[in-house]
């Protein structure tokens, strides 16, 4: 009986694999996080564990990772540095507090106009639209405060 365990990909089967695009792979290998095979055949074919990379990328840009960043943990994913690779989550997740901390800041005050727009008289100026119309729209007012 035969073994039919794949051990290489074409491209085409790489992106169905890792469910991601041609053009997708391409880009990784254009930024050095994917090697570009060489070929005797004309035929580029693909380790099978590659599928399993493209997946690591893809997660750890949906955690916010950038693509430096990522090249960076793939260099040290055989190293025993987990003070390098923990440094580089830490300084992550230290920008995730920060937009976190920015979000809520923007929850608040959009919640604060919505309920002076909800509460204002008919006959005034929406004070949403006034508030992002101010001439200081980098300091928009403060919770309590009414809109100019």
């Amino acid at each position: 009986m035969k073994n039919n365990v794949q051990t290489a990909y074409t491209i085409g089967q790489l992106a169905r694999a890792a469910n991601v695009g041609v053009e997708t792979i391409r880009y990784y290998q254009r930024r050095a996080l994917l090697p570009v095979p060489h070929t005797d055949t004309g035929f580029r074919t693909y380790p099978v564990v590659l599928a399993d990379r493209i997946r690591f990328i893809k997660r750890a840009q949906e955690l916010g990772f950038s693509l430096d960043e990522i090249a960076h943990l793939l260099l040290l994913e055989d190293s025993d540095d987990r003070a390098a690779i923990r440094d580089i989550a830490s300084e992550r997740l230290e920008q995730v507090r920060t937009k976190l901390n920015d979000l809520h800041k923007m929850e608040h005050m959009l919640s604060h106009l919505i309920h002076q727009c909800e509460t204002s008289s008919a006959q005034a100026k929406c004070p949403i639209i006034s508030a992002l119309g101010a001439t200081q729209a980098s300091q928009p007012p403060q919770p309590g405060s009414h809109c100019p």
